[in-house]
């Protein structure tokens, strides 16, 4: 089919339209690869052909358009090397190896195995499961260990959790998902973090790990109610605040609350946070007389965090009182892990993670601006103007501490 007639296509159905021309372009990319790879056009005679195509196959590619079904060109000397399935064989190979590694290790189930047969994955041997492992963790790990270039005003941390195989027991680990709003308005998957533990230390090496690869310009760090991080944010990023996620915040009082009575306090919580009626004080005193002690002791223990937001532009308001642009990630981890019903090692668990951020990240690195920061940056610039050094050996006093 021509160009032309895919263009009048689209114009009749846009939905089916657009899958036919993007088919067409991936295909059109193919392709050019392979006149590249091979040396020369189809059909030319050329001495500096170095190999020759032997036909084509169907692959099927899953985009947001749906399935696609593209004509993947074959060579007779070689392998034909292709970018357009890289993100999505990437992600495929860290799925397939935490399942083979499930199976070798002798934890599968009829489920798992219905699983690998769907994948066409059969007779594998441990040593080639270990070869795919490694070079999935080679690419993981690049990416975790990067440097950091572009300065972060808010760095948002969030957990998912999944069952992992420790010594000779299957426990639930919280895996960190640690993500920033850069300077330039992009958002940024900046790495994990297994949590074994949640006291100061713990978050000070986690941020200190970050600044030694660039972390800067943090202004705002949003989570829940971990311990010891709020310790951590006074101590590693000077000048910076801690946000409670009003979520988690809401999460955290509703443990206390009986289901009947859940209605009424989401009411009242909320009022307060949005600065209606009410004060968190004054929630704290109401939950108190209703005779929710536990309920009450959280609202006094995070009240003075849960607003810190509100320094910052009205516009970003919305996207940084939570952790929703993280639990987003979660989600979509949880879409790609449930086939695994436990990981056999940390390993398996960290590299079939660590494939799916990269792709999340390079969506957000190319895709939209998440905040405008002009805001931000204009407050900024006016602040530094009013600049007071009474000594050139004495620190620098802006008039916001005086």
């Amino acid at each position: 089919m021509e160009l032309n007639d895919l263009i009048q296509d689209y114009l009749g159905d846009k939905d089916e339209g657009l899958k036919s021309l993007v088919t067409f372009f991936l295909n059109l990319v193919m392709q050019y690869e392979s006149e590249q790879q091979s040396g020369a056009k189809r059909y030319e005679r050329t001495k500096d052909r170095v190999a020759h195509r032997n036909g084509s196959k169907p692959r099927t590619l899953l985009t947001k358009l749906g399935t696609l079904t593209l004509t993947k060109p074959e060579f007779r000397e070689k392998s034909f090397e292709t970018v357009v399935f890289e993100k999505y064989s990437r992600v495929e190979k860290a799925l397939i190896n935490a399942i083979l590694e499930s199976y070798i290790q002798g934890v599968s189930t009829r489920k798992v195995r219905h699983i690998m047969e769907e994948f066409g994955v059969t007779g594998i041997s441990a040593e080639t499961v270990s070869h795919m492992g490694k070079a999935l963790d080679e690419k993981v790990n690049e990416f975790l260990n990067r440097p950091i270039e572009q300065p972060v005003v808010y760095l948002i941390v969030d957990a998912v959790y999944v069952k992992v195989r420790h010594q000779s027991r299957y426990v639930s680990q919280a895996i960190l998902i640690i993500a920033g709003i850069r300077e330039d308005g992009y958002r940024e998957i900046l790495g994990i973090r297994v949590a074994d533990c949640e006291d100061e230390g713990f978050w000070f090496s986690l941020f200190e790990d970050l600044k030694l690869r660039g972390l800067r310009g943090v202004q705002l760090v949003i989570s829940d109610g971990h311990k010891g991080i709020q310790q951590a944010v006074k101590t590693t990023f000077l000048g910076a605040s801690w946000q409670m996620c009003q979520v988690h915040f809401l999460r955290a009082i509703l443990r206390n609350i009986p289901n009947k009575r859940k209605s009424e306090v989401i009411s009242l919580v909320n009022s307060a946070l949005h600065g209606y009626e009410v004060g968190l004080p004054e929630v704290a005193d109401k939950l108190e007389r209703m005779g929710f002690h536990k309920a009450a002791d959280t609202v006094e223990l995070f009240m003075l965090d849960v607003g810190n937001y509100r320094a910052f532009p009205k516009a970003h308001w919305k996207r940084i009182r939570t952790t929703n642009m993280v639990e987003r990630v979660n989600a979509e981890i949880k879409r790609r892990t449930k086939v695994v019903a436990a990981f056999p090692s940390r390993e398996s668990l960290m590299r079939l993670i660590g494939s799916i951020l990269i792709d999340l990240n390079e969506e957000w690195v190319t895709g939209y601006r998440y905040l405008n920061m002009a805001e931000f940056l204009d407050e900024r610039s006016s602040e530094a103007e009013f600049v007071v050094c009474t000594s050139p050996e004495l620190p620098v006093v802006s008039i916001a501490d005086l």
